[in-house]
């Protein structure tokens, strides 16, 4: 089988490289999947680098989502050969190869209806944004959810959710292009902000009310001047850092406007509550049969593209999520 191998930390382009493996051996508790498709996320490329939080040893293959067929199960399995799946490969055996084995516990069924790149894009980012809109910031119906790069993997993802949920719902995007994917997606209001002021454009669609719900994987200067267009009672989601700074909160501030920062880390949630997981997957799998989401790819590329793939992602010129097909 073939498999990209990082043998040495630089820049994807640099220290990928296609080579030829044995097809990994079953271990208790695995399955062995023929892959078809894998998405690739931003952290593949810090972990090329060396500054990702996690530090396999060398050599490892990246990537942390795939589709594909199950070829072998272990005795007692709760799958069974030619199951369509998705799944979690963990490093140091990523999923960028013919074949992976993967735990049980990291595999998820998907139905006829979806296609192999939609499975490998799906996971990550919608169950990150459900986690995020209803378990932890309780968004209801008839609610106001702005959601910060809405035209990026999660943000895509909480658009889609929040309109199937009810809420009204406002989203930034940085250009005419992004903006016009984030209405297709279902906002109700597209701001670019490279042009206007979400805070003042937030506060005049709520006629000063504020969003009940803000959805920031951004960080930064944008998530304090969100504290600034955020309802009485709402709740900031703190996602993640994309902005490359980590903001300070005055908890003066959360006082007097009471509202709530929320923190998401589903990765953890995952580990302690894997049941809960397995629970919101068969919620999201049936608003995708009802037609109510649908992962946004931004490009399918073959499996020898993949450094290019990676300096694109690099760049932050792509929006959804970008696949490779095996």
């Amino acid at each position: 089988m073939k498999k990209w191998l990082v043998k040495e930390l630089g820049e994807p382009q640099d220290v990928l490289k296609i080579e030829e493996s044995d097809r990994p051996v079953i271990k208790d508790g695995e399955v062995i999947i023929e892959v078809k498709a894998a998405a690739l996320n931003f952290f593949d490329i810090l972990l090329c680098q060396g500054k990702y939080q996690e530090k396999p040893r060398l050599p490892f293959t990246i990537c942390s989502e795939v589709s594909g067929v199950i070829i072998k199960t272990d005795e007692g399995s709760r799958f069974s050969e030619g199951q369509r799946v998705l799944a979690l490969p963990k490093l140091p055996n990523g999923g960028l190869g013919d074949y992976v084995s993967v735990p049980e516990t990291s595999v998820y069924q998907i139905p006829e209806s979806m296609s192999w790149t939609e499975g490998a894009a799906m996971f990550i980012t919608y169950h990150t944004s459900y986690y995020s809109l209803f378990t932890r910031a309780g968004l209801q119906k008839g609610e106001v959810l702005l959601v910060h790069a809405g035209a990026g993997g999660v943000g895509s993802a909480a658009i889609q959710l929040g309109k199937a949920a009810g809420a009204f719902v406002i989203a930034t995007a940085g250009g005419p292009d992004k903006g016009k994917i984030c209405k297709e997606l279902g906002a109700d209001v597209v701001i670019d902000y490279e042009n206007e002021d979400f805070v003042e454009k937030v506060k005049k669609e709520t006629n000063g009310k504020g969003a009940n719900v803000i959805f920031d994987p951004v960080g930064g200067q944008v998530f304090d001047r969100s504290r600034k267009c955020i309802a009485f009672d709402g709740r900031i989601l703190v996602i993640g850092f994309a902005g490359g700074e980590i903001p300070t909160i005055p908890a003066n501030h959360v006082l007097i406007k009471n509202y709530s920062i929320v923190g998401v880390h589903w990765g953890l949630f995952n580990k302690r509550s894997p049941e809960k997981v397995f629970k919101e997957h068969e919620e999201i799998l049936s608003l995708f049969e009802q037609g109510k989401i649908k992962p946004l790819i931004y490009h399918e590329y073959d499996f020898e593209d993949v450094p290019q793939a990676l300096n694109l992602l690099a760049s932050r010129k792509t929006w959804g999520k970008v696949v490779v097909k095996m």
